[in-house]
């Protein structure tokens, strides 16, 4: 589930409650923290569905957790990688730049 499938969720709930769904009430019901512009912008568009109301349970936000640190990882892995070859790339400029002074020391 997307955020904005969140806000979304959260907007056809309350109104199918019979509450006008606000960005003080979504934001209050939303299982992470989210822009309010995105809020905001997401309610503009809002349309209301009444079927669309697939309820946001703890499995869910598990899963969503889940998914974020498998993220994170994959994500710390390329950094690594990436960082890995870029210091290898300094350590070996390093190594010609000390050989050249060392030659311009013989002199």
């Amino acid at each position: 589930m997307t955020h904005i499938d969140e806000i979304l969720t959260l907007a056809n709930k309350f109104a199918n409650e019979g509450k006008k769904p606000t960005v003080a009430l979504i934001k209050a019901k939303l299982s992470i923290k989210l822009p309010l512009m995105l809020i905001i912008n997401t309610l503009k568009t809002w349309e209301h569905d009444p079927n669309f109301i697939a309820c946001i349970n703890s499995e869910n936000k598990v899963k969503y957790s889940e998914l974020i640190t498998k993220d994170n990882n994959q994500l710390s892995k390329l950094i690594e990688k990436i960082v890995a070859k870029e210091l290898s790339q300094v350590k070996k400029e390093l190594e010609e730049l000390k050989g050249q002074v060392a030659q311009l020391s013989k002199k």
